[in-house]
């Protein structure tokens, strides 16, 4: 069975930054908030989306509703794919 997109991202936040340690992250949790991705995770997470889903992020789209939690790449990455339909 194939990964969907929510467990690919999330696998990838609880590898690279929390160490393999899952710590009880729900899918609604702020990474900024909650300590789990700084400034530079940002450009890590952009690099990932970019390089595994094939899609570009624009510098106007490099915000917090856009990429601070699972729920809201996962919602990030569907309107991406609307549009290049």
């Amino acid at each position: 069975m194939q990964a969907t997109e929510r467990e690919i991202l999330r696998q990838f936040v609880i590898e690279n930054f929390l160490f393999g340690r899952e710590n009880g992250l729900r899918d609604s949790d702020s990474f900024l908030e909650n300590g789990i991705i700084d400034s530079t995770g940002v450009l890590e997470l952009v690099g990932f989306l970019e390089r595994r889903f094939g899609i570009a992020v624009a510098d106007d789209e490099l915000v917090q509703e856009n990429l601070d939690s699972i729920e809201n790449l996962t919602r990030f990455l569907a309107q991406k794919e609307r549009h290049a339909a």
